[in-house]
C-alpha cells in the first residue's frame, strides 16, 4: 500500500499509535539518510554530530545500516565499527563481532560482476562527468556530473549491458545512478527480514523502523516486518513530496531531523 509522500505525518505521531512502549530495532541507509546527498560519492563522510548520535542509539538498542553501497566502503565512510552493516543492497552482510552474515543469495555471482564492472568501466571512460562504483555485489553507475545532454549515452551504455546479460542481470535506478547487479532475489526488504532472524528480532516487543530515502528503500517499507506494524519513514525534500509514492508511513525533511530523530529515540 502506497501514500504521496506531501501526506504522511512524521514519525512522533506514528509512534504515538505503534510504539506503545516497544523496543525500537533501527535499519538505516546511509547516503541521504545519515549524510546528504553530495555530487562525489567519496565525499559522503557523517558528521562528529550524527556519529556520536548513532553511537549512543547503538548502545541502548540494535542498528544497523543497510546500503546500496559497498559494505567496506560505508564502514569507511562512517568511522564507525561497531554496528552491523549490510552493504550492496543487502548483499554483504558484517557482524562486528560474529563476522560475516551469509545467505541464499550471498555468493555465485563474483565472476559475473567482474565481467559487467570492466565492461561498464571501459565504456563510461569515453563519457565525460561518470564516475563508476565497483561493488561487492554490483557495479553504479554515477551520472550527477555528466552533461544532461549526455544523459542518454548514459542510459544506451546501460541498456546495451542489459540487453547483453537478459537473463542475468538488472538495473535499479536511484538519484544520478543506475545500480547493475545480478538478477536475484534479493534486496534491502529481504535483508532487514533476515537480519530480524539472525539477530532474534523476532519479538512482539520489538518495533522495527526502516528510515531510507531512495526507490531502493521501498523494498523495505514493503517488507512484512515494516509494513505491518512496524515503521517506515522516508526521508525528503517537502518539495519533492508531492511527486514521490511511497510504501512509508511517515517522513522526514532532511538528514539533520533524521539526526534528531535518532537522538530522540536514543533518549
Amino acid at each position: 500500500m502506497s501514500a504521496r509522500a506531501s501526506q504522511l505525518p512524521g514519525p512522533a505521531e506514528v509512534l504515538a499509535d505503534r510504539g506503545d512502549g516497544r523496543v525500537p530495532a533501527v535499519f538505516l541507509d546511509y547516503d541521504g539518510v545519515l549524510t546528504p546527498i553530495v555530487d562525489t560519492p567519496s565525499d559522503a563522510v557523517m558528521t562528529d554530530e550524527m556519529r556520536r548520535i548513532v553511537s549512543d542509539l547503538a548502545k541502548r538498542t540494535n542498528v544497523c545500516v543497510v546500503s546500496g553501497r559497498d559494505r567496506a566502503v560505508v564502514m569507511e565512510l562512517m568511522g564507525l565499527d561497531d554496528l552491523v552493516v549490510a552493504g550492496s543492497h543487502g548483499f554483504d552482510i558484517h557482524h562486528p563481532r560474529t563476522g560475516r552474515i551469509t545467505h541464499d543469495a550471498s555468493t555465485g555471482f563474483e565472476e559475473l560482476v567482474e565481467e559487467v564492472t570492466s565492461e561498464v568501466t571501459e565504456r563510461a571512460a569515453e563519457i565525460p562527468g561518470t564516475l563508476v562504483e565497483p561493488k561487492h555485489a554490483s557495479v553504479a553507475l554515477h551520472y550527477r556530473g555528466v552533461d544532461p545532454a549526455e544523459h542518454d549515452r548514459v542510459q544506451h551504455l546501460v541498456d546495451d549491458v542489459l540487453a547483453a546479460h537478459p537473463d542475468q542481470l538488472r538495473v535499479t535506478p536511484g538519484k544520478f545512478v543506475h545500480e547493475i547487479q545480478p538478477k536475484i532475489d534479493w534486496n534491502k526488504g529481504r535483508a532487514v527480514e533476515h537480519l530480524l532472524d539472525v539477530l532474534d528480532l523476532r519479538d512482539a516487543a520489538v518495533l522495527p523502523i526502516y528510515v531510507g530515502d531512495d526507490v531502493t528503500d521501498e523494498d523495505a517499507f514493503n517488507a512484512p516486518s515494516i509494513a505491518d506494524g512496524g515503521l517506515g519513514v522516508l526521508v525528503i525534500d517537502p518539495a519533492d513530496a508531492d511527486a514521490r509514492e511511497t510504501a512509508a508511513a511517515a517522513v522526514l525533511p532532511d538528514v539533520e531531523a533524521v539526526g534528531a530523530f535518532l537522538d530522540g529515540l536514543a533518549r
